[in-house]
């Protein structure tokens, strides 16, 4: 399926590099605790072990680890991933690198474009060992979120968005202020477009505010569960400014090039 977004927002949004990135996170949120342990926190390292950058994902299976496209982009070798609410208190005082609870292999969809990420803005990681969980998250059904755009108003259509990372972000005068501390928190925000001129039918525009929280720069790749299931609509993908304000951008997990690349790559793990 065509997956199609404005021009002015493929320009304004970057690859992943380590001085810029489209990842996001929580904010205006609460501490997420024991509600959501298969959303972890992940480490993208190069070949050497360097760590590239940081993202969030959602155990699908024991050996399946579900992210952002960006997140497992090349140079992308290895990652390492951390399931704990706070990790922030267990990383060493010298920083990355370290292990986390479990280590894996990064794949990205095959049609993932750096230069136009948010298209294909999909991507896993095949574990090296099990992570054994009473519970994992869900795949969501082919076209699922379709339904939603015919439902009437969407002000009462929800998500629940999970993520580690900036809490936070500020203006860049004001960049001191950022607040990254590694804990898992979540927010309900609410959608605001589906199937439009902006989003294609490939994403979702949802709220980012006070109200009903949302995501910043500092993680991506984060479930954003339907309603309050466990079932991942979408990964948390981009953002339309640098302040974290009015919207956050999410990639929608339930078109048939995803699901059909998940099913045909990894069908044995889920």
């Amino acid at each position: 399926m065509v997956k199609k977004v404005l021009a002015v927002i493929a320009t304004a949004l970057v690859a992943v590099v380590s001085s810029a990135q489209p990842a996001q996170a929580i904010t205006d949120g609460e501490l997420d605790g024991d509600r959501h342990p298969y959303v972890g926190l992940m480490v993208a390292q190069d070949a050497e072990g360097n760590p590239l950058w940081r993202c969030t994902g959602t155990l699908l299976s024991a050996t399946l680890f579900l992210t952002a496209g960006h997140c497992t982009q090349a140079p992308a070798a290895h990652v390492e991933i951390w399931f704990a609410a706070d990790v922030e208190s267990q990383i060493p005082a010298n920083g990355y690198p370290s292990t986390g609870d479990a280590g894996g292999t990064p794949y990205t969809h095959p049609d993932f474009d750096p230069a136009a990420f948010n298209l294909h803005d999909l991507g896993a990681v095949v574990l090296s060992e099990p992570v054994q969980m009473a519970e994992y998250g869900k795949l969501p059904a082919l076209n699922v979120l379709d339904g939603i755009a015919t439902m009437r108003g969407h002000q009462d259509v929800t998500f629940t968005a999970v993520g580690y990372g900036a809490q936070k972000s500020f203006p860049e005068a004001a960049s001191w202020k950022e607040q990254a501390q590694r804990v898992r928190m979540l927010a309900t925000p609410r959608l605001l477009q589906i199937n439009t001129g902006v989003t294609g039918d490939g994403s979702l525009l949802l709220s980012n505010n006070a109200d009903t929280g949302g995501t910043c720069f500092g993680d991506s790749g984060g479930p954003n569960f339907i309603g309050s299931t466990n079932v991942v609509g979408g990964v948390t993908s981009f953002g339309l400014n640098d302040t974290c304000a009015g919207t956050g951008g999410v990639y929608r997990v339930d078109r048939s090039d995803d699901l059909g690349w998940l099913n045909s790559a990894f069908g044995g793990r889920l």
